[in-house]
């Protein structure tokens, strides 16, 4: 079986982070392992306190996973501060994971800022240059660039200034734009738009989340990277159209969507 890392915080309503990370990872046929970097009190509707990890122990759960079991890839999420970001940055250039996918959690869906200035600032600097594949949305990349993004040519341009900082592609997600989500790929070289579906209900609860980890696990199973996206893609919006009203703000996308009902009860 092939193996994913999560790096990233705990949600305790079990929509994002930690928690749709894994999910994701085993509707794909992945062993998915965790370093959790905070714990947030959260549910559909806010985010009402964040503890960070201690670095030392997120150091630790590092080290024990990557001297123990082999690691195929590698998502990041949620980091909250500058040590945290150091630290992990630290961590992943001792042990040179091959495939190192970040999506730089900044602002939760009920508008909680998860990333101070220093650590975007650090994030630039330490991470991106590791990261095979970047996710930003569109808020996110305007933070990374400086950049205001409305138009068909501000995704071009904002791809090529985060391509700059050192990422090896980027994928901008077009979820906060007018119009359909078509998210621009761009490897470097060429770019592609990824097509996509306004899907709606309020039901969108970890879906930067979810997508980040299903690009993980196709890429762990050896898919290409624009196969990668393109699959995690399809998958993420049938977990939003599947999607199902838990709570009383924005509900989880379903994960295990295409499974039966006795599968899931296995999984269970």
């Amino acid at each position: 079986m092939k193996t994913a890392l999560t790096i990233a915080g705990s949600d305790s309503g079990g929509g994002a982070g930690i928690q749709a990370d894994l999910k994701t990872f085993s509707a794909h046929g992945v062993f998915g392992m965790s370093v959790i970097t905070a714990v947030t009190a959260q549910n559909t509707m806010e985010v009402r306190s964040v503890q960070a990890i201690d670095t030392g122990i997120i150091t630790d759960q590092i080290a024990a996973i990557f001297e123990d079991i082999h690691v195929d890839a590698v998502k990041i999420g949620m980091l909250g501060s500058k040590e945290i970001v150091e630290t992990v940055a630290a961590s992943l250039n001792t042990f040179l994971p091959a495939i190192v996918i970040l999506d730089p959690v900044m602002i939760s869906k009920s508008g909680h800022h998860l990333l101070d200035e220093k650590a975007v600032s650090a994030l630039k600097t330490e991470l991106l240059p590791l990261a095979t594949l970047v996710t930003p949305n569109v808020p996110e990349a305007e933070v990374l660039t400086g950049l205001s993004i409305r138009t068909k040519q501000d995704f071009y341009e904002a791809c090529i200034s985060i391509k700059e900082l050192g990422a090896k592609a980027v994928l901008l997600k077009g979820g906060h734009s007018a119009g359909n989500p078509n998210d621009l790929f761009y490897d470097g070289t060429d770019f592609f738009w990824i097509k996509g579906e306004r899907i709606h209900t309020k039901n969108t609860h970890g879906t930067g989340c979810t997508l980040s980890s299903a690009i993980t696990s196709n890429l762990s199973n050896g898919l290409p990277l624009r196969q990668s996206i393109e699959q995690a893609k399809t998958y993420i919006s049938e977990a939003i159209r599947n999607s199902f009203s838990l709570g009383k703000g924005h509900g989880p996308v379903h994960h295990f969507y295409s499974f039966s009902k006795e599968e899931r009860s296995d999984l269970i």
